[in-house]
């Protein structure tokens, strides 16, 4: 029986990732070590936090990878927990040397495409398409977060089935909580308690976001979207300032009260010098099953009049994206934490969600509203 080396155990762990920053544990100097006694083999891990939630996963994952080169052994999986000095080694390291904060997506050169998912008013179904539009994203290879930046109403953790889930931090450096191949973060999260109130004004939301944006490793993202509150307040003001680049999708209803307000929240993004990319009709109209009819509850045209008005106002196309019709599994998608997309995705509401992933995924980004760090030169 071939007898299995240190150096052959070390190189197939470098295919085992850290659940929560997807790094291989070796290059996060996690492992501290392997001992080989006959058919005994020891790994011992150094977990970032004694209370790591993933560690059970980490176990199995370890425990595979060194089976692939000697499957015949007894693996155990010896835990401890790093140092201060060595989370901080390590969190340096995945800032790229850097110990000051910032944010990543505003960085001249970041290919993370940030979409900010915008409504004028509560109760249009902006989060739920936020969720369902990112895991489209994410079934599509995407590699996709998503920051609930609705302070107040934070919704997205529940939609997704994580309500009780909290963030792993390394020293000042939080972990989002991946979700069905996605990273998600929300001041949900990061309360001390799930029924706490959050009453915060405008320099205390502003910190949040930031937080959110900076604090939080994100590793190398494809699209990274964000659950607006409803209107044009702080938040949406704190975003134009800290994310210029960002692209922003209005979602509306039928209505005209509906659409006259998504409209504010569309000029509101330009004003921030921000790119609106569509418009995304919820509720549009109900389709009985077995029928051809369509009832339009909500009235029609909302969606067509805001992507006009904003058009013409803007100077440059803002196209319709979708018109998704009332159906009962988007709410009770959003009620047992397994969206639509994942449950139906033959459903005509998941086929409009997966379209408009489709065209996001697939366009380059405009210029308008992009920081492209010139500087001027001096005169000849």
């Amino acid at each position: 029986m071939a007898v299995v080396t240190e150096e052959q155990i070390l190189e197939a762990l470098k295919s085992v990732n850290d659940p929560e920053i997807k790094r291989p544990i070796t290059e996060l100097g996690m492992v501290d070590g392997v001992s080989i006694d006959g058919n005994d083999i020891t790994v011992r891990l150094l977990l970032t936090v004694s209370g790591c939630p993933l560690k059970d996963t980490l176990n199995r994952d370890i425990t595979a990878a060194v089976a692939t080169v000697a499957p015949a052994s007894v693996v155990k999986v010896d835990m401890g927990v790093m140092t201060d000095e060595q989370r901080k080694g390590m969190q340096e390291m995945l800032r790229g040397g850097r110990t000051e904060r910032e944010i990543p997506f505003a960085q001249v050169g970041s290919l993370t495409k940030v979409y900010a998912i915008a409504s004028g008013k509560g109760g249009v179904g902006k989060s739920s398409v936020t969720v369902n539009l990112a895991l489209a994203m994410a079934q599509r290879g995407l590699k996709v977060g998503i920051i609930d930046a609705d302070i107040y109403g934070h919704s997205i953790p529940d939609m997704l089935g994580v309500g009780d889930a909290r963030p792993t931090q390394v020293e000042d450096m939080i972990m989002p909580v991946p979700v069905k191949g996605m990273k998600v973060i929300s001041v949900g999260m990061l309360k001390p308690r799930k029924d706490q109130v959050v009453a915060w004004r405008g320099p205390m939301l502003d910190r949040a976001l930031v937080q959110m944006l900076s604090d939080v490793f994100w590793g190398d993202l494809d699209a990274l979207l964000l659950d607006l509150p409803p209107g044009t307040g702080d938040v949406a003001i704190s975003l134009g300032q800290h994310l210029p680049s960002a692209e922003v999708v209005v979602v509306t209803t039928p209505q005209s009260a509906a659409a006259s307000v998504a409209e504010r929240a569309g000029t509101m993004a330009s004003m921030m010098h921000q790119r609106v990319v569509g418009v995304i009709e919820n509720m549009s109209y109900l389709q009985l099953p077995g029928s051809e009819e369509r009832h339009e509850i909500f009235g029609s045209g909302g969606a067509e009049k805001v992507a006009t008005a904003l058009s013409t106002k803007f100077g440059y196309d803002v196209p319709v994206l979708a018109q998704i019709p009332l159906d009962e599994q988007l709410r009770v998608g959003g009620d047992s934490g397994i969206p639509i997309i994942e449950s139906e995705p033959d459903s005509v509401a998941a086929k409009e969600l997966q379209g408009v992933a489709d065209k996001l995924s697939g366009r380059s980004r405009g210029l308008a509203g992009m920081q492209l760090g010139l500087a001027p030169t001096g005169r000849l």
